[in-house]
């Protein structure tokens, strides 16, 4: 038989309490950091959904849930249920299987994408990550801060109008400057212009871009263009594209090239026994990447030349005011010059 320990079930109580403890904890426990971690996730999904839907109908679509599904890395169930939760509040209206933002959702979509382009811009100016993990890090920040918070960040910044890629940033009441230009594609052979814009989206081909290296602000003359590719020129080097990866480049189209920029061609294009005098610096060049070549002597009307090529002619060391100093190829690309 049994018998009672009045030491046992004492020690079965206090670890009961701390258990429900635990659990029921204000702010700490288990059950609060997992509702709140639900609600944090709920959000998350509502504003993601709330910002696709703005890009989607940007581009004069009609969305319903499977486009929705479609483009969104988000289980159907929790779309499903997250519309449900919009239309309930507002944020979307349903009209049999379309689904369309209300003034109340566009209003929110474009505070999210305040916040996205504004920290991209604080990502490109003020630190030294490279611009292929600036929309990565931005799309967790718009989840993040608040209100008052963007606007702080915004006053830091000068409150830019343009994102590092050429988007407009939405002022505090969604007001926003429209990208002046034609696509890159749609331009005819010897048009020249500016690149004012490179969309991010789809990611795919936004790595394209990247890795060909082209800038924001360069200026381009269009040489070949046909339905497999597009040929141009941009500060001293040729750049193929196919025509889909040149659509998600716009360009704002020029009468003349301007003069102090005619002949200037990228320090990467500079070759043993050359000289060259620096100019300025590619836009794409900003933050803490800018000062540093500053700093190390990178400054318009320096004379420069090539001390030592590696083997794989990359990185190249460069004579600067008596100082050799290495660069990769992809940091003085972004260093115009002229050849002398």
């Amino acid at each position: 038989m049994m018998t009672y320990d009045p030491y046992i079930a004492l020690l079965i109580f206090t670890a009961l309490v701390v258990l429900l403890l635990a659990f029921f904890r204000p702010v700490k426990g288990w059950y609060w950091l997992l509702k709140n971690s639900w609600t944090s996730n709920e959000k998350t999904v509502m504003e993601d959904i709330l910002k696709q839907l703005y890009r989607l109908e940007s581009y004069g679509a009609d969305v319903d849930i499977s486009a929705l599904t479609n483009s969104l890395k988000i289980k159907d169930n929790l779309v499903v249920q997250a519309i449900h939760k919009m239309s309930v509040n507002d944020l979307v209206s349903v009209e049999r299987d379309l689904i369309r933002l209300t003034k109340e959702g566009r209003q929110y979509a474009l505070k999210i994408i305040r916040v996205h382009r504004l920290w991209e811009k604080y990502l490109a100016e003020k630190t030294g990550f490279d611009k292929t993990e600036w929309h990565d890090r931005a799309e967790e920040m718009e989840h993040v801060l608040s209100h008052e918070e963007t606007n702080v960040l915004a006053n830091q910044l000068g409150n830019p109008m343009f994102d590092p890629h050429g988007d407009p940033i939405p002022n505090t009441s969604g007001m926003f400057r429209e990208i002046e230009g034609e696509p890159l594609s749609s331009l005819p052979i010897n048009s020249v212009g500016r690149i004012v814009h490179i969309e991010d989206e789809p990611d795919v081909i936004y790595r394209q871009i990247l890795a060909e290296n082209i800038h924001i602000g360069s200026i381009i003359r269009i040489d070949e263009k046909s339905n497999e590719r597009i040929v141009f020129y941009a500060e001293g080097e040729e750049f193929i594209l196919a025509p889909i990866v040149a659509a998600n480049i716009t360009v704002s189209v020029l009468k003349k090239e301007p003069l102090e920029e005619e002949g200037s061609v990228r320090l990467s294009t500079l070759r043993e026994g050359e000289f060259g005098k620096i100019v300025g610096m590619s836009k794409e060049c900003m933050g803490e990447n800018r000062r540093r070549l500053l700093d190390l002597g990178f400054v318009k009307g320096t004379t420069i030349t090539i001390d030592l090529n590696s083997p794989m002619k990359n990185p190249v060391a460069y004579s600067v005011k008596g100082t050799s100093i290495a660069l990769r190829n992809d940091q003085a690309s972004k260093i115009l010059i002229n050849k002398i």
